[in-house]
């Protein structure tokens, strides 16, 4: 099995029980959970020896944090102890045509006061086949932006592989500042996984026809924008996930792919979710299941497959992490959606 890094944020995820509202809670529900972690569990389950990079406090909620990840056997051995506290991000889940809300609590976070001495990158990256991060960690502080930098030039010196899912969010930094720290990064990434509206606001590229809450999905617009990523950043393969949310207990849910050297746009079979049990983590355990099919060795079309029948069967999940094997992600991308009891 290959060796897969991911670096970010790992955070305490407090969310209202059977879908309360923030002003009804009178507790809370708790997981761990961010953008990478959630990349690394997934692939942890898959069997790939992947590890987690990040920094926690010094204190038991660090440490809570980084059992949340050895439980999942992913590895922690280089996670640093270092800083003030552990993010936060508090989650009220939505339900029907009422969409789910999450606040933030993460300034001045481990992570975001971290810096390259904290990490032996040269250690981290010896072995390794694939490094994955997101647009997260470069938006929570400049700090951490140049800690990823600092990252991907390791990563490279040693032939790894890399990822990135691109993961604007707007309560984090503005368009403007995504696209000045990202599109600098885009010269270390293979693999460019982002929808139309990261495609947007952290490169630069418009979309086109494609609305995401009418219902319909203008392929077209995706075959379009992927060329001119390719042609711009020179990306191997450019993917996205696709959701078309009629409300948010029912989501119709598949991807597309780009291949730079085959020229070929591939759209995968589409799964109805509906209900939705918890849509947090949704795109990271796609971007788990297409780098676990890529390190498979299938094609990029397969790779894709085994992403979204991963992800479809994440949103019938609690909490931030994918928690299904590569046998139910096989039975379902095979054609079996059919929920029978398992005897």
């Amino acid at each position: 099995m290959a060796k897969v890094i991911t670096m970010g944020e790992i955070m305490l995820r407090l969310s209202t029980p059977n879908n309360e509202k923030f002003i009804q809670a009178d507790e809370f529900d708790i997981n761990y959970g961010g953008g990478e972690a959630n990349v690394a569990v997934s692939l942890a389950n898959y069997g790939h020896d992947a590890e987690f990079v990040t920094a926690v406090p010094d204190n038991e909620i660090g440490e809570c944090a980084v059992a949340a990840l050895r439980k999942y056997n992913v590895e922690t051995k280089h996670i640093a102890r270092c800083g003030e506290r552990l993010g936060i991000y508090y989650l009220e889940s939505g339900s029907s045509m009422r969409p789910s809300k999450v606040v933030y609590d993460r300034a001045h976070s481990s992570i975001s006061t971290a810096t390259e001495a904290d990490f032996n990158f040269d250690e981290i990256f010896e072995g390794a086949d694939w490094f994955h991060f997101t647009g997260i960690t470069p938006a929570v502080s400049d700090a951490a932006a140049e800690l990823t930098e600092k990252a991907l030039i390791a990563a490279k010196k040693h032939g790894v592989k890399v990822s990135v899912d691109l993961n604007f969010r707007k309560k984090l930094w503005s368009s403007e500042k995504a696209q000045k720290v990202m599109t600098n990064l885009m010269k270390y990434v293979d693999v460019c996984i982002g929808n139309e509206e990261d495609a947007e606001l952290v490169l630069g590229f418009k979309p086109g026809d494609t609305d995401v809450t009418s219902g319909e999905l203008e392929l077209a617009g995706y075959k379009s924008i992927f060329e001119q990523m390719v042609d711009k950043f020179n990306f191997e393969y450019c993917v996205s996930s696709l959701r078309v949310s009629h409300s948010a207990s029912d989501n119709g849910w598949s991807a597309c792919i780009y291949s730079r050297d085959t020229k070929e746009f591939y759209h995968s079979k589409e799964y109805s979710i509906h209900p939705i049990v918890d849509r947090v983590g949704g795109g990271d355990s796609f971007a788990g299941g297409v780098i676990c099919g890529m390190l498979d060795g299938k094609n990029f079309k397969d790779a894709l497959e085994y992403g979204v029948a991963a992800s479809a069967l994440k949103h019938t999940i609690p909490g931030d992490f994918n928690l299904v094997s590569r046998k139910e992600v096989e039975t379902l991308a095979g054609g079996d959606a059919s929920g029978r009891v398992q005897r």
